[in-house]
């Protein structure tokens, strides 16, 4: 089992600048950019409306094996990896578990789920389950699961194998430090080189996108303003010069 040190976080303007983007826009950027599924397939949005943006703390699971893991749900609460991971966290932290799309290990519950938001921790995401569904939801603490189960960590057929590694969660390599945006949407990881490229990318989009809505409000033609086309430039800068957009 590894336990390796702290994560290095992305600079806090990063992170605010991407809070003002929406998961699907954040894709789609990054999708323009070269990066062309950066969204977590399995795990899904736990609390309708939440959103959140944060570095990844990651804890990686493994198929059991007798000579590797023989532990229960009250070891040594030293040798407990899923338990490790959460002391890293810092305020704004977003926990990300390969639980290899198990359906019968509940990962976290409610008394880690409690410490984790009395840390400040942002969000959870699994490619798993958690357990004590009704306890955590009292937490209203941001969550994107494959589902819940009543059975412990380890209780089935995975076990924790190593802390702040890199992972593959719902299809998508996720290294220590990446950012991570989610909303009703789903999840999307957001390596920390393109952040800055993203945000900036982004914005644009949405400024023609807004223009672009009003003009289909309006009954104009889908082929000249979504996406938006050369010829209607002219009319959008004006629409722009209008509205004080810079």
């Amino acid at each position: 089992m590894t336990h390796t040190s702290d994560i290095v976080r992305p600079p806090k303007d990063l992170i605010d600048g991407l809070k003002e983007i929406g998961a699907a826009t954040v894709a789609g950027t990054l999708g323009h950019m070269g990066y062309r599924n950066p969204h977590m397939v399995g795990p899904v949005a736990q609390n309708a409306g939440k959103s959140i943006v944060g570095p990844a703390l990651t804890l990686q699971f493994l198929p059991q094996r007798p000579d590797l893991f023989s532990e229960g749900e009250y070891a040594d609460p030293e040798t407990q990896l899923h338990r490790h991971v959460l002391y890293h966290a810092q305020e704004g932290d977003v926990v990300v578990v390969d639980a290899r799309g198990d359906m019968s290990s509940g990962v976290f519950g409610d008394m880690m789920s409690t410490y984790f938001k009395g840390r400040g921790g942002a969000g959870i995401v699994i490619d798993g389950c958690m357990r004590d569904r009704p306890n955590v939801q009292k937490l209203d603490l941001p969550l994107w699961l494959r589902g819940w189960t009543p059975n412990y960590h380890v209780q089935t057929s995975i076990f924790p194998n190593a802390v702040n590694v890199p992972i593959a969660c719902g299809g998508v390599t996720v290294m220590p430090g990446d950012i991570i945006v989610a909303d009703d949407d789903g999840v999307v990881v957001v390596p920390v080189s393109m952040a800055r490229a993203v945000i900036d990318e982004a914005h644009k989009h949405h400024e023609w996108e807004e223009f672009s809505r009003e003009k289909l409000m309006q009954g104009a033609p889908l082929q000249r303003y979504y996406p938006l086309h050369p010829s209607a430039n002219d009319e959008y800068e004006a629409w722009r010069a209008a509205n004080r957009k810079s």
